[in-house]
């Protein structure tokens, strides 16, 4: 059991609201089991007191968020999120974990690299088809570098402040320099799209030019990902900015293999050589068409039985995902 002076520090500091000093007696004591041989209590209450410093960081983050009646717009222009993805759940080639790996050990030296005048990557582009895992890179990097993850619709953002717009993301980028967190512009080619296009409305062109503007000047913490599925429709200006340009193709069968490998085999209904003739025929689908085929066979088992749940409907699944592309 944890000592009388560190129980009488944990509720005095609790009291306080002292929370670095409550943490740190927390810590303590869960150090304390651990010398004690109490491994399992002690692993029990360091995840008690990281899952309650993550629930506190996001009660403050909202909190702090700006609430004078020119910045109220702020919850409806930002999707506040605490994702729990991790980079290992990702199915990914070599070459592009690698890519989001540096991202992340730059940013985790953010300090160091600063000490010698040099600035981590943190304006990434991702490109490539719906359901190939752009908005799961966010989610990944927020979890991963222990910060919010705020999604910005630029649709909604030109159709619900028209003439307002680059007044609205000049604020979003205001933030970023107070709220260090992953910021993903998701459907970046609703304001993306060239400048030369006679046929744009204005005021997409102007949030372009002020996106520009902004991005350039930009020196907060903050990470700022956009993500489209037409990089083809991008500004060429736009690419100049961003420090890491990622493209996400579509599954490869050695990729979709491994993804039908980790989620269904797990269920000893479907054989490995099974496998390989499923993701063969699965070639051309993306990962979102693969989790939602995996969920369908695990729902029909539960509803139906093993029985109703064979290598048939399986097929079946996919061939329907294939029809609807």
């Amino acid at each position: 059991m944890a000592a009388a002076e560190q129980i009488k520090s944990l509720i005095k500091s609790f009291s306080e609201g002292d929370d670095s000093r409550f943490y740190a007696t927390a810590m303590q004591i869960a150090a304390a089991e651990a010398r004690k041989g109490h491994q399992d209590l002690a692993e029990e209450l360091k995840k008690l007191i990281q899952d309650s410093k993550k629930s506190k960081i996001n009660e403050n983050i909202l909190k702090r968020l700006p609430v004078n009646a020119a910045q109220k717009e702020l919850n409806d222009l930002l999707e506040f999120s605490r994702p729990v993805d991790k980079l290992k759940d990702m199915v990914l080639s070599i070459k592009l974990k690698k890519t989001i790996q540096r991202i992340l050990d730059e940013q985790r030296q953010i300090e160091k690299l600063r000490q010698h005048n040099l600035f981590p990557r943190k304006k990434i582009l991702l490109t490539g088809p719906p359901g190939c895992g752009k908005t799961m890179t966010a989610r990944v990097i927020s979890n991963e570098l222990s910060i919010p993850l705020f999604v910005i619709r630029l649709d909604g953002l030109i159709s619900r402040y028209m003439g307002e717009s680059i007044a609205k993301l000049r604020l979003v980028f205001d933030t970023m320099k107070e709220f260090r967190a992953v910021y993903l512009f998701d459907e970046f080619d609703s304001i993306g799209t060239t400048r030369s296009q006679g046929n744009e409305v204005g005021e997409i062109k102007r949030v372009l030019n002020s996106f520009l503007l902004q991005i350039e000047k930009d020196d907060s913490n903050s990470l700022i990902i956009a993500a489209t599925n037409m990089p083809e429709n991008l500004d060429e200006a736009l690419f100049r900015r961003f420090d890491d340009i990622i493209n996400y193709p579509l599954p490869n069968e050695e990729q979709i293999f491994k993804y039908f490998k980790r989620e269904l085999l797990k269920n000893e209904l479907i054989s490995e050589k099974n496998l390989i003739e499923l993701s063969k025929k699965s070639i051309g689908l993306n990962f979102s068409d693969l989790e939602k085929i995996c969920q369908d066979f695990l729902k029909n088992i539960i509803v139906y039985g093993k029985e109703e749940s064979s290598l048939e409907f399986l097929f079946e699944i996919i061939n329907s995902r294939k029809r609807s592309l």
